[in-house]
């Protein structure tokens, strides 16, 4: 066992005095779905509802005294405030001006008197610099959500508990990748011990930054970023971090695609009571994906947060179902004419559920444009639909898969 391993392990131990170990248990609904062995490791059943309080606690109990702060919109604010209150430190929390109500209010219930919450910049990027900036002149300590040597070492303590809790080694460990300090520490932890079970790393599609990254033999900075699954949506992974994970092979890092992430996590929430936010849903949406893969083998899943705002629960259950195929919106040529719009109403199917109905506007004297969103089942009504639709001779145009004209008009 070398020195990594014992200071996580003995991370692991200071944190008891703190907060329990989550659970790690088996899943029977997943595990019939799949035909494996599907068993959850529950970070999303910390104090905070996340791992990222394992980090701070490591990293704040070895710092010398003074203020820290951090920039974060989420799970690393919170658990920085949690630890700020326990441990007694002062802390300022650099947070984008744009971030949800909700979050600011945990953040600020969670550190009580010893957090100072300033809202910075419109973008993550201005918020870091803020609390940077902030640091050098005021001396404070800067805590960074994944790129920190004891916040590594903390996250750790993920795969020590697991491996106290299983009897018997898992055949794969399934755990998402964001800025990469929990895959890093997990991996150094086993390499440690010198037994590293099989790994899968998961990534949300819009936010591939370790798969940017072992391409190119190094971080580098995505162009673009999807920020819906914005616990791991990192445009650039961790320096260290990724100096342990270099050696992944590429074919073991998954991307998810957004959209079907939004059918799992209604999934775990409507089948097993489980709330997941988009992050913590990962490694279970990557079941789909690993398929033959996993049958009758020992599988964790690593759910990392569910610190889910069910404001956006309308926005998730509209992308489920245009992923699954069940909705659709088209912008309509209709007629105008007495009766064009009756024409249209008798071609919809038993299941055919007009779900939005809006006018845009004329196009010509004769015609008028028609915005219509319509749910149905099974998915292959729609292109029956649209057959009925070429026959009437209506012109039509899907927008559903535009993801421009979704944003200016859906």
């Amino acid at each position: 066992m070398t020195d990594f391993a014992a200071r996580a392990e003995a991370a692991t131990a200071a944190m008891r005095d703190v907060f329990a170990e989550t659970p790690l248990t088996r899943n029977d609904w997943l595990s019939d779905r799949f035909g494996a062995d599907v068993w959850l490791k529950r970070e999303d059943l910390t104090p905070v509802r996340s791992y990222k309080l394992r980090g701070a606690f490591n990293a704040m109990r070895k710092m010398d005294g003074g203020r820290v702060a951090c920039a974060s919109a989420g799970n690393h604010a919170q658990g920085v405030a949690w630890m700020c209150r326990h441990l007694g430190v002062d802390g300022v929390i650099f947070m984008p001006v744009t971030t949800p109500g909700q979050k600011i209010d945990k953040t600020r219930l969670f550190g009580g008197d010893r957090v100072e919450i300033r809202l910075v910049g419109d973008f993550f990027d201005a918020t870091l610099a803020a609390a940077k900036a902030f640091c050098a002149e005021a001396g404070a300590q800067f805590l960074s959500p994944f790129d920190d040597a004891d916040v590594i070492e903390g996250q750790a303590s993920v795969a020590v508990e697991m491996r106290t809790q299983m009897s018997t080694a898992p055949d794969l460990i399934v755990v998402p990748v964001g800025g990469g300090g929990l895959s890093a520490g997990m991996l150094a932890y086993f390499r440690a011990r010198g037994t590293v079970p099989e790994m899968r790393y998961v990534e949300p599609a819009g936010g591939a930054s370790l798969t940017a990254a072992l391409a190119a033999g190094q971080p580098v900075t995505l162009d673009r970023l999807d920020s819906f699954v914005d616990g791991a949506a990192v445009a650039r992974v961790g320096d260290r971090p990724f100096d342990i994970l270099r050696h992944v092979p590429p074919q073991h890092v998954l991307r998810l695609p957004e959209d079907r992430l939004c059918v799992t996590i209604q999934e775990m929430l409507n089948t097993e009571g489980i709330v997941l936010e988009p992050a913590g849903a990962l490694s279970v949406d990557a079941l789909r994906d690993l398929g033959p893969e996993i049958e009758g083998r020992r599988v964790v899943c690593v759910t990392t947060g569910g610190n889910f705002d069910f404001e956006r629960l309308p926005d998730v259950k509209e992308r489920a179902l245009r992923f699954a195929g069940l909705k659709k919106y088209y912008v309509l040529r209709m007629p105008q004419r007495p009766g064009a719009l009756r024409d249209f109403l008798e071609i919809l199917g038993p299941e055919d559920d007009i779900a939005r109905f809006e006018y845009l506007k004329k196009s010509a004297r004769n015609f008028g444009s028609v915005l219509i969103g319509i749910e149905t089942r099974p998915p292959g009504s729609f292109a029956a639909l649209e057959g009925r639709m070429d026959a009437l001779g209506i012109a039509w145009r899907d927008l559903t898969g535009d993801p421009l004209l979704g944003e200016l008009v859906i």
